[in-house]
């Protein structure tokens, strides 16, 4: 009778869900984690407390939630995942959260995307989480600029029709998006 020559992995690294040596790493540090996981239409961010029996969500925030402070714009892209950021951290003072440790799973960490901005969102509230200002997206585009430099470009060429139609259909002007995000901004940080 043959003998096994091979060791069957866990069923969350063979789907590619999970590294274990990233958890060990993360769960070694004795700290809750903000767990950051991109859509191409939402972000959704959470705190996330390591119990034996399994995981537990302690805060979450979702992008859709910006929807309550008048948010009209995209929610995937950096405005938004700076604002849900910042939700989450305003949310985790509630609930006496101090210190975190950053956990973007199998995602690529690429310098000034929108994980970053969420992650400086988040510190923005006043939660403590170790990183480098290295890979933090420039505060022009937290705050939209170059989305409001893209619709000037685009008005010159009279091409803004098709790229931003869903807001000309919806009477948003794209170009005041810095002008708004302040704004929401603002509300997010008066929430208790």
């Amino acid at each position: 009778m043959r003998q096994k020559t091979f060791n069957v992995q866990f069923r969350r690294k063979r789907e590619g869900k999970t590294n274990y040596k990233k958890r060990l790493k993360l769960l070694l540090a004795n700290k809750p984690r903000l767990v950051i996981r991109p859509s191409l239409k939402n972000i959704t961010v959470q705190i996330i407390e390591y119990h034996p029996r399994g995981d537990s969500v302690v805060v979450s925030a979702h992008s859709i939630e910006l929807d309550k402070f008048e948010w009209k714009f995209n929610k995937g892209n950096i405005p938004a995942a700076y604002l849900t950021g910042l939700l989450l951290g305003q949310k985790a003072k509630t609930k006496e959260i101090k210190e975190v440790v950053l956990d973007i799973g199998l995602m690529t960490p690429i310098k000034g995307s929108r994980i970053f901005a969420c992650l400086k969102g988040v510190v923005d509230a006043g939660i403590k989480i170790p990183f480098s200002k290295d890979i933090l997206p420039k505060e022009d585009r937290i705050k939209g600029d170059h989305i409001a430099k893209y619709v000037e470009l685009l008005k010159q060429n009279k091409q803004e029709l098709k790229q931003f139609s869903r807001y000309i259909k919806e009477n948003i002007d794209p170009s005041q998006i810095s002008v708004v995000f302040e704004e929401i901004k603002n509300k997010i940080l008066k929430v208790k």
